[in-house]
């Protein structure tokens, strides 16, 4: 399966993910703007807000190379992104439980993009007891020439996707703010640990 690199991946991914024994990450891509390559989406009290990581733009303009991207700390976007987190999960039943390994993560700010979202989808897969041998592609394979297992650009904030309902898991569980929004999909991973803790994966097997 390929799956690109994302920012505090959203549910559907580790769906994805635990459904496989062999993941590539798509290493050899130009970087993709307004994707979840530097964004992710969280429940807030005000309702779904995504947060985005700055980036170095390249003078000239041209497209830079996925793993080449490096990440702006100019502004203090890791302190605010911290308290929006804290404010939008503080009373979910695991916050205390996961948050200093999420923070301390964005805290040792990594030089590139991909560096960050490694560490956050190997920290999620730990935290979520997911076995899965994710390994990087060494060349790129244009999408008409990939195997149907291509999601590198299905998973996108601006379009719709069916990977839960095609397997099965196109139900809610518990959510910080449900009485007042209901359940609300397209979230980062870390919405669902947040919420359900241990129970996580079984909700990402269907087994819930």
């Amino acid at each position: 399966m390929l799956l690109s690199t994302a920012y505090f991946p959203p549910v559907e991914y580790f769906a994805l993910l635990a459904r496989y024994s062999v993941v590539y990450i798509e290493a050899c891509e130009n970087y993709s703007k307004q994707s979840w390559r530097n964004r992710c989406r969280i429940l807030t009290a005000g309702g779904p807000m995504d947060l985005i990581v700055p980036t170095v733009h390249a003078g000239d303009g041209s497209k830079l190379p996925i793993k080449q991207v490096r990440i702006e700390y100019t502004t203090p976007w890791v302190m605010r992104t911290r308290r929006a987190i804290a404010s939008a999960y503080s009373s979910a039943p695991y916050f205390a439980h996961y948050s200093d390994g999420l923070f301390a993560i964005l805290e040792s700010r990594p030089e590139t993009l991909w560096e960050l979202n490694m560490s956050l989808t190997r920290y999620f897969c730990n935290k979520l007891g997911l076995s899965v041998d994710i390994r990087e592609t060494g060349s790129y394979i244009a999408p008409e020439e990939a195997a149907s297992d291509d999601f590198r650009y299905s998973l996108h904030p601006k379009k719709v996707n069916t990977v839960l309902a095609d397997r099965g898991l196109d139900r809610p569980y518990w959510q910080v703010f449900r009485e007042r929004y209901g359940f609300t999909e397209g979230l980062s991973i870390m919405d669902l640990l947040f919420n359900e803790g241990p129970e996580s994966m079984d909700w990402l097997r269907g087994s819930q």
